[in-house]
């Protein structure tokens, strides 16, 4: 018999990871599973050396943190049910490789990650986070395709 106690669900805020968070908002339910919300944090790349360019990365690293913290409160009050048992958890750096480590730091039995859909130049670019979380983790994955907005 299968048994989910903990589903990570990985949050960028959009509406496609939104449609991804329905996906396990509802798994959640019929298992009686564990909710875990992930956002991770990009890492704040090597600035110039120049002495006449201040820029307190710590100071900046806290606010991105405190941004996502009250995002994830904003989304747990908006957008989940109030029975279902829901932590959080942000991550820092890859988002890909991020959303791995937590998964297993957490030992989530099921990740749901949604998946704009990206191809060709895009793809190419930007990459996949999706993509990489289903070639990395050590649980199973559940990939849910946002809609595709029509013109």
């Amino acid at each position: 018999m299968l048994t989910i106690k903990t589903i990570l669900c990985p949050t960028d805020f959009s509406e496609p990871s939104y449609e991804g968070l329905k996906y396990a908002i509802e798994l959640a339910t019929q298992f009686g599973a564990e909710l875990c919300v992930t956002n991770v944090v990009p890492a704040v790349p090597p600035l110039p050396t120049n002495p006449n360019f201040v820029f307190e990365i710590p100071e900046y690293e806290r606010g991105l943190h405190a941004d996502a913290a009250r995002k994830l409160r904003e989304l747990i009050e908006q957008r989940i049910p109030k029975s279902l048992k829901v932590r959080t958890v942000i991550g820092h750096g890859d988002a890909g490789r991020e959303v791995v480590r937590i998964a297993e730091d957490e030992r989530a039995d099921l990740i749901v990650i949604a998946t704009t859909g990206m191809t060709g130049f895009r793809r190419l670019l930007f990459g996949s986070v999706a993509e990489k979380v289903v070639r990395l983790a050590t649980c199973p994955v559940l990939t849910v395709r946002a809609p595709v907005a029509r013109a």
